[in-house]
């Protein structure tokens, strides 16, 4: 059992264990330790999100590195997706995301990329914890000349605004087109209208003025709301919203409505079929997709393999099996041809060249997939037991899926960041799902809830 780690990295309200500037420092003296291989001088590229607390966390993850005698490559406020490819170009050790994607300012993380820009196995995350509770490196401690240095590289932003374009068709560009973007005042605030407009759109943007406390605030992907009503009102042809670190995207389209990653994985894994593009024919998402994608995918020659929720197994599965394409509902899209990671916007450059190409609108785009009535509810747990060893959560579960049979599902999941069960159901008539998932959520937290 990881003692740190979650599904995305360690994450927790700043300045509370673990995410405290004492725990940060061994985690990167850990890491520091762990990447080393062989006597050459060794770089670990660190990159952040907009929050306030990134600040004292980036300086205590410096000075623990630095304390192995690794080298650090500061780039400041940038994606995520951004760190794993600048950390792969410039052929670094290894990358470190200080950032808790979505969650509120208060929260922050930090998060590993391999050199080779994907991120680390559990087996990795285990070893670097060891590391940092068995005290087997605090008394390493390089001296003199062999201290690690740091250094600040000033043209990261423009080195990931130029991989994004190129990631473009070159024959295409984006001229005419007026769109909405919300950045979520979080790490993409200056790539992402970069990206847009120097491809020749007309970029109404939302969410560029980030100031340490209103990252998520209101905005990004968590409040496609903002971009819908900005959309209609501006007549835009469709709007994109990031979230804090912008590896994910959602869209609207040109009607306001909410275009999310299945439909998104839709519309291109159609494409790629019909291209030729989409290796073994085969879309990876995770067990949290609607029915209606598997339906839609299989419709166009092809089928979808299914994994754990976590844009890391969604892309264990795909160097496993060799796909190319994979993500998540929420909007973690990877595109194994251009990046390693979950990049929002590669993902939105990537429906932009499909809209160009074919001379759709995204809302004609969106009808390749209906989606099944799906409902989610979530209940705030005081501890994560097993639900199936409570006796009347167990029955209700069963008579529920007895009444589904194959026209619909319950999945039931633990959030990997915060103590939270996910109740999902989907079926025919969301209706009744809606009623059955209340009466699940009831019985749980009447059973497990906490405040």
């Amino acid at each position: 059992m990881k003692k740190l780690f979650g599904t995305d990295g360690v994450r927790g309200v700043a300045n509370v264990y673990p995410m405290t500037t004492e725990m940060a420092m061994q985690i990167g003296r850990a890491a520091a330790y762990l990447f080393k291989n062989g006597n050459r001088r060794h770089r670990i590229v660190i990159g952040k999100d907009t929050r306030l607390s990134c600040y004292m966390l980036e300086n205590a993850l410096v000075a623990g590195i630095c304390s192995m005698g690794v080298d650090v490559l500061v780039v400041g406020p940038l994606p995520t997706p951004g760190i794993a490819n600048i950390t792969s170009s410039m052929r670094a050790d290894a990358g470190v995301v200080i950032s808790a994607s979505h969650n509120p300012f208060q929260d922050n993380g930090i998060k590993f990329f391999s050199r080779d820009g994907f991120k680390l196995p559990d087996e990795m995350e285990l070893k670097i914890e060891d590391l940092i509770f068995s005290k087997k490196i605090d008394s390493l401690r390089p001296i003199a000349t062999e201290v690690g240095k740091a250094y600040r590289i000033d043209d990261a932003a423009g080195r990931y605004v130029v991989f994004l374009k190129n990631s473009f068709p070159k024959e295409l560009d984006l001229s005419g087109m007026k769109i909405v973007l919300d950045c979520a005042n979080g790490a993409a605030y200056k790539v992402a209208p970069a990206v847009l407009s120097e491809l020749g759109a007309e970029v109404i943007p939302f969410g560029v003025k980030p100031n340490g406390t209103n990252i998520n605030a209101g905005c990004g992907s968590l409040h496609p709301e903002v971009i819908s009503e900005a959309v209609k009102e501006h007549r835009a042809d469709l709007g994109i919203a990031l979230d804090g670190d912008a590896d994910r995207v959602i869209f609207v389209d040109e009607f306001g409505n909410e275009v999310d990653g299945d439909h998104i994985m839709a519309i291109c894994a159609t494409d790629m079929i019909k291209q030729k593009k989409l290796r073994k024919n085969t879309l990876v998402a995770t067990v949290m997709s609607n029915m209606g994608l598997d339906i839609a995918v299989k419709r166009a020659g092809g089928k979808v393999v299914k994994t754990a929720v976590g844009d890391r197994y969604v892309v264990e599965e795909m160097q496993k099996g060799g796909y190319n394409l994979g993500g998540e509902q929420s909007g973690h899209l990877l595109f194994l041809d251009h990046n390693t990671t979950g990049d929002g916007m590669l993902s939105a450059l990537q429906v932009l060249a499909i809209m160009r190409r074919t001379g759709r609108t995204l809302s004609e785009l969106a009808e390749v997939m209906i989606p099944l009535p799906q409902v989610l509810v979530n209940v705030r747990v005081a501890e994560k037991l097993d639900i199936m060893t409570i006796p009347e959560v167990a029955s209700l579960i069963r008579s529920i899926e007895e009444k589904l049979q194959d026209e619909g599902r319950i999945l039931i999941r633990y959030s990997g960041t915060e103590p939270l069960l996910r109740i999902m159901l989907e079926g025919q008539d969301k209706y009744q799902i809606t009623g059955w998932a209340k009466d699940i959520a009831d019985l749980v937290e009447k059973k497990m809830g906490g405040k």
